[in-house]
């Protein structure tokens, strides 16, 4: 059994000893509740809302060698879990939103985001990683991240390798035409998606509003059926979600009966790809 978390957090935009230390408290708070795999929001070291250039150089970091990205690793060391969490990665001249998988005693797993959102085109390369998973103690682990979601190919990548738990740092915003009393458009298409692929997927949105822009929270973790585990959490507070999961029945229910395998029964050959 593997106890996953996902932790609903506000970052203080440009503060990263701040954050270092709300995501450290959340992490340990996790830890203490028995988790396994804990799952920060999308640029939870810096922020989201660059105005320019050199904001975000101020708060960037290559992998392994800035405060944000070492603290994450000491903790999954000294803790004995996986922390997933998402920063402004520096890497030569370019910048990167991605997100860090910590792994107690190996070397972390870095992914790079490939659809890149509105004004994170100004600021960022589009992610050059491919769909990376990678096999621990607690199952078979990848990540995404926020509008990767909203691509099918993104989660089919995963589970063509096997992924059991996609690891989703996210800061989601309000889509035009959402009714107050529906379920937000992102936490459908996540459980659509666990659905569709047999995953479970853990996805972990931020609060609060940075210049302007407000962000909706609601993180959730589905299970592989599709249906919510724990959450959508609400739109405004600080929290973290629980939820276990058996990777052998996670398996198991990739197959619909003795009949059906969404994995197996593609028709590569009568799609359109481009």
């Amino acid at each position: 059994m593997v106890r996953i978390a996902v932790a609903q957090l506000e970052p203080v935009f440009a503060d990263v000893r701040m954050n270092i230390i709300r995501t450290t408290d959340a992490v340990r708070s996790a830890h203490a509740e028995g988790a396994n795999v804990v799952v920060l929001p999308e640029l939870v070291s810096s922020g989201y809302k660059f105005a320019d250039r050199q904001e975000l150089e101020d708060v960037s970091e290559t992998v392994g060698d800035g405060p944000a990205t070492r603290a994450w690793q000491g903790l999954a060391d000294e803790l004995g879990l996986v922390v997933v969490a998402g920063f402004p990665e520096r890497a030569g001249s370019r910048f990167y939103n991605s997100a860090f998988m910590a792994i107690p005693g190996a070397a972390p797993l870095v992914y790079r985001k490939t659809h890149l959102w509105d004004e994170e085109k100004l600021f960022f390369q589009p992610g050059d990683t491919c769909f990376p998973v990678v096999e621990t103690e607690w199952g078979r682990l990848g990540m995404l991240i926020c509008y990767d979601g909203w691509f099918p190919e993104s989660y089919r990548s995963l589970a063509a390798q096997g992924v059991d738990i996609v690891c989703v740092p996210t800061n989601w915003v309000p889509i035009p035409g959402q009714r107050d009393a529906a379920p937000a458009m992102a936490t459908t298409l996540t459980m659509a998606a666990a659905h569709i692929n047999g995953v479970v997927i853990a996805a972990a949105d931020r609060v609060g509003v940075e210049r302007g822009q407000p962000f909706i929270g609601q993180s959730l973790i589905c299970a592989a059926t599709g249906w919510p585990l724990a959450g959508p959490a609400d739109a405004t507070g600080v929290t973290t979600l629980f939820a276990d999961v058996d990777l052998e029945e996670i398996r198991k229910g990739r197959s619909w009966g003795a009949f059906n395998n969404p994995g197996q029964d593609r028709r590569p050959d009568q799609y359109l790809v481009s």
